[in-house]
């Protein structure tokens, strides 16, 4: 049996913490935040958006792997004006975060040189 090395297991995370500051969500995440273990994280997220919440801080310092389900949650977030900030950010997220900035810089200048023309 050969290993290709690559895990068909879906990740588990954790919302280790969950609380609110007036209108800021404030969320302590812990394991692994996959395309296929974000769906809870984005329903919870989406429940707390129609509920009015405009803020939100993600405390990842446990997060132990992370891939672009998480940067789409992320990216859909701040849409509406909300808030958003990541605060002690774990090895796994900053380096997802360095790996996709290049791709994320050129998407944000198109949009941005698209809107300029229109």
């Amino acid at each position: 049996m050969h290993d290709s090395g690559a895990d068909t297991a879906p990740g588990v995370i954790v919302v280790d913490s969950c609380t609110t500051l007036g209108t800021t969500l404030v969320l302590r995440l812990t394991g692994e935040i996959d395309h296929f273990s974000v769906a809870p994280l984005r329903a919870l997220l989406a429940s707390a958006a129609d509920d009015g919440c405009t803020g939100l801080v993600l405390d990842t310092s446990r997060v132990t792997f992370c891939d672009s389900g998480f940067l789409a949650v992320l990216d859909w977030w701040p849409q509406q004006g909300r808030r958003l900030r990541l605060a002690n950010r774990s090895r796994a997220v900053q380096h997802l975060l360095d790996a996709a900035a290049p791709a994320r810089r050129r998407a944000h200048a198109g949009s941005l040189t698209a809107a300029g023309r229109s």
